[in-house]
């Protein structure tokens, strides 16, 4: 039996993400269609141009790691993304879907935010800088997406949400 070491784990991760990824950017513009606010809906539709960007870092991180970029079912992104959906279903055209849709669309970041740090700093642990800086950009990018939609949540979808109750 093969040995379970951190750079398997890292391997297994690495798949993970990926996955979650591809299915984010499919979800991006159903969210992007269901959003009230203009704002809102530019954002998805940038981070939708984002994640096309870092979908093709996770596809540099596998070549450098020396394995073909492939993705394992990632059971947490699908339940977030069902969440999500079920919010849009609920709410849509009501003043709270933005707030829900915002809500949601930070449980995937956070849940991104959590697997790229990890990745970053088993790359680095593992002696893969370049990786690591990969992973690092895309880290970055996440973080700032989740403050962007606490900005939008505070300026717009809150108080609309809330006005209407």
């Amino acid at each position: 039996m093969a040995e379970k070491t951190l750079d398997k784990l890292f391997y297994d991760t690495l798949k993970d993400i990926y996955y979650a990824e591809r299915k984010i950017l499919k979800a991006l513009p159903k969210m992007a269609r269901g959003a009230d606010s203009a704002e809102l809906r530019a954002a998805f539709e940038k981070h939708h141009q984002e994640t096309e960007g870092q979908i093709e870092r996770l596809q540099m991180a596998f070549e450098l790691f020396g394995k073909r970029a492939q993705g394992k079912t990632c059971d947490a992104i699908e339940g977030i993304l069902s969440e999500g959906e079920e919010i849009l279903d609920a709410f849509k055209g009501e003043p709270a879907v933005d707030a829900g849709l915002i809500a949601s669309a930070q449980a995937v970041e956070h849940y991104e935010i959590a697997r790229y740090g990890t990745l970053k700093r088993w790359a680095e642990v593992l002696g893969m800088p370049e990786i690591a800086k990969l992973l690092d950009q895309t880290l970055q990018e996440e973080i700032k997406t989740d403050a962007d939609l606490t900005k939008l949540a505070d300026k717009v979808a809150n108080s609309a949400a809330l006005k209407a109750a």
